[in-house]
C-alpha cells in the first residue's frame, strides 16, 4: 500500500521558522494533489495549504504570507515552510494525499500520522 511520513515538526519561540516534509511510499503511479492539515487543542481538522502535479496551490487565510507549500514529484515528498511564526500556529500537523495505485485507476487517500508543531510565546 502506501505510507506518508511526516518530519520537521518542533518546539519554537514565537517569529521562528520551522520546515515540515513528507514522504510517499509505495505502490504509488502518480500523486494528484498533496496537502498539509492541522489541528489545534480543541479544533476541528483545517487545511492549511494544498498543492496540484501542476504546482497550483492554495493557503488558508491564516498562512498566506508566512507560509509556502512545495512539492518534489520525483520523490513523492511535499514541503511546508513557515515562518512567522505564532502560537495559535500550535498544533498537529498532517499530510495528505490523492495517490493513483499501481493497479487501480482511481484516486485513493491516504493520511500520515501527524508531526507535532508548538509555538511558546
Amino acid at each position: 500500500q502506501v505510507q506518508l511520513v511526516e518530519s520537521g515538526g518542533g518546539l519554537v519561540q514565537a517569529g521562528g521558522s520551522l520546515r515540515l516534509s513528507c514522504a510517499a511510499s509505495g505502490s504509488i503511479f502518480s500523486i494528484n494533489v498533496m496537502g498539509w492539515y492541522r489541528q489545534g487543542p480543541g479544533k476541528q481538522r483545517e487545511l492549511v495549504a494544498g498543492i496540484t502535479s501542476g504546482g497550483s496551490t492554495n493557503y488558508a487565510d491564516s498562512a498566506k504570507g508566512r507560509f509556502t507549500i512545495s512539492r518534489d514529484n520525483a520523490k513523492n515528498t511535499v514541503y511546508l515552510e513557515m515562518n512567522s511564526l505564532k502560537p495559535e500556529d500550535t498544533a498537529v500537523y498532517y499530510c495528505h494525499a490523492d495517490v493513483l495505485l499501481r493497479r487501480i485507476t482511481a484516486y485513493q487517500e491516504y493520511w500520515g500520522r501527524g508531526t507535532q508543531v508548538t509555538v511558546s510565546s
